[in-house]
């Protein structure tokens, strides 16, 4: 929810979110939306690149995650010819208190 009202975010893709396309069908499958989803920084490749590279908690990674939380710019990682946006970071969320990860995004979007 916090990611989804900041300015600095395009787009929140994440099925745990009422309006998401499968929001209905995690309440039917699932026992919840689990802890990955991705967001678009508004702006350019480059911003989305400094917005992870602040990031204090998260950890910078291609992975689906252990224990801590891990953010990755997917376009990066993907290589040329990647379909997905320069602007989205995936983040799999780990076991640090929400207060804490919200406020690490909070002062990377910050800039």
């Amino acid at each position: 929810h916090f990611l989804a009202a900041h300015p600095r975010v395009s787009a929140v893709h994440y099925p745990g979110l009422a309006g998401h396309p499968q929001h209905a069908l995690v309440g039917s499958e699932m026992r919840g939306p689990g802890g990955m989803l991705s967001f678009e920084v508004a702006g350019t490749r480059a911003d989305a690149i400094a917005v992870a590279a602040r990031l204090k908690l998260f950890v910078n990674a291609t992975s689906l995650g252990g224990y801590e939380s891990l953010v990755e710019h997917r376009q990066s990682s993907e290589g040329a010819g990647s379909p997905t946006p320069e602007t989205l970071l995936r983040l799999s969320v780990g076991l640090e208190h929400a207060d804490d990860l919200i406020a690490d995004l909070d002062q990377a979007l910050a800039g």
